[in-house]
């Protein structure tokens, strides 16, 4: 698709300005083709989700519900161009809490996202979160890691060893139990066993880190408390850190050059609804590379927009687009820029509202007065 986009106000170069810039062959161009006229919108860069599960409830809305979830996918790929992402990291897990966070569901939901995301404009990724208290899988899970094409693993600990250790039941253990198709006292069972063998973690995630990373793997950590924590991952190449919950984790990510990764809920919602650090006083302080959707797609643009009022425009979209990409070496993207994919959203700048997306230079989402402008 050829086009000219004339007469938006366009984020380049770190502010806003009034400009006209084409779009051809899929990326920026000085010149394109049809004209469309888009005064009074905004056209900022693509947003790149670095981390969502949100696609969690078009895949599995009930337990059994969804048999084929190639359909599931493609729900998902619309929902995030509706709420303006170009390219978006799938975060799957591989876990011992079952159900849809089981290795048979990775296994599914892996087979039809390799099926379905080359007919998608936006730009699917994969990311596998693996719980590493299971201590029996890591043979099996590097190979399905790299069976499937996975580039980005981040390691996740959701065992409630408080609990454990203190021979008490874990909250809402029936809920999940049932979640995982489980007996609870099986569930439990199988919890305390894994926790059991706490002592043998550390050094197989090291194992597994170091060879992940000799394949070019790209790795995180999720969660982090403290200093010394951040600095045992670093020192195994786990670079970004994901949703760090004190101030100490993230100042300790910033000291040593690690990706910060903070959870845009958590910043339209105004704190952790879980009780951590809030995400706005981390930005404040210059602790965050990207804002994540985490569990909720229209986060992410709401929570930017959000910051815009504190921080501006410049500084607050690039933790939607620019930041995301540097921390996925994602050099192509991320800026409006001649040369780079053509990857963009026109927001009205009066209500926030998104009126198109553009992955590639294709549309992926168009609606309202600005749909009426591109085909007029």
């Amino acid at each position: 698709m050829r086009l000219q986009l004339n007469g938006a106000m366009i984020l380049q170069d770190g502010q806003m300005q009034r400009a006209d810039i084409g779009v051809e062959a899929g990326v920026f161009a000085q010149t394109g083709g049809k004209a469309v006229d888009l005064r009074g919108y905004h056209i900022l860069p693509g947003m790149i989700d670095i981390h969502g599960d949100g696609f969690e409830r078009h895949i599995a809305p009930r337990r059994g519900a969804m048999r084929d979830m190639s359909v599931g996918v493609l729900s998902t790929e619309a929902e995030l161009a509706a709420n303006g992402f170009t390219t978006a990291v799938l975060a799957q897990f591989y876990s011992w809490e079952g159900g849809m966070r089981g290795p048979e569901a990775a296994e599914r939901f892996c087979t039809a996202l390799a099926a379905t995301r080359s007919s998608c404009d936006t730009d699917l990724r994969l990311q596998l979160r693996f719980e590493m208290n299971l201590l029996d899988h890591y043979a099996a899970f590097e190979a399905f890691a790299d069976a499937v094409g996975c580039d980005y693993v981040v390691f996740n600990d959701h065992l409630p060893h408080d609990k454990l250790a203190a021979g008490k039941r874990p909250p809402r253990l029936v809920g999940t139990a049932l979640k995982s198709g489980r007996n609870p006292e099986v569930h439990l069972q199988m919890m305390q066993e894994l926790h059991a063998r706490r002592a043998e973690v550390p050094a197989a995630v090291e194992a597994l880190a170091a060879r992940l990373g000799a394949k070019g793997y790209r790795l995180g950590s999720h969660d982090e408390r403290t200093a010394e924590g951040r600095a045992r991952w670093r020192d195994m190449g786990v670079r970004i850190a994901e949703f760090p919950e004190t101030f100490e984790a993230a100042e300790a990510a910033r000291a040593g050059g690690d990706g910060i990764i903070l959870g845009a809920p958590n910043v339209m919602r105004g704190g952790s609804h879980s009780g951590n650090v809030s995400a706005l006083d981390l930005i404040r302080a210059g602790l965050c590379d990207a804002l994540a959707s985490d569990y909720h797609y229209p986060a992410a643009r709401v929570a930017a927009l959000q910051l815009a009022e504190e921080i501006g425009i410049a500084r607050a979209w690039d933790l939607v687009s620019a930041g995301p990409a540097r921390l996925l070496g994602l050099t192509d993207r991320g800026a409006i820029a001649e040369g780079l994919r053509a990857d963009f959203v026109v927001l009205d700048p009066r209500s926030g509202r998104l009126g198109a997306t553009f992955a590639g230079g294709r549309a992926t989402y168009m609606s309202g007065e600005v749909a009426a402008r591109f085909i007029a």
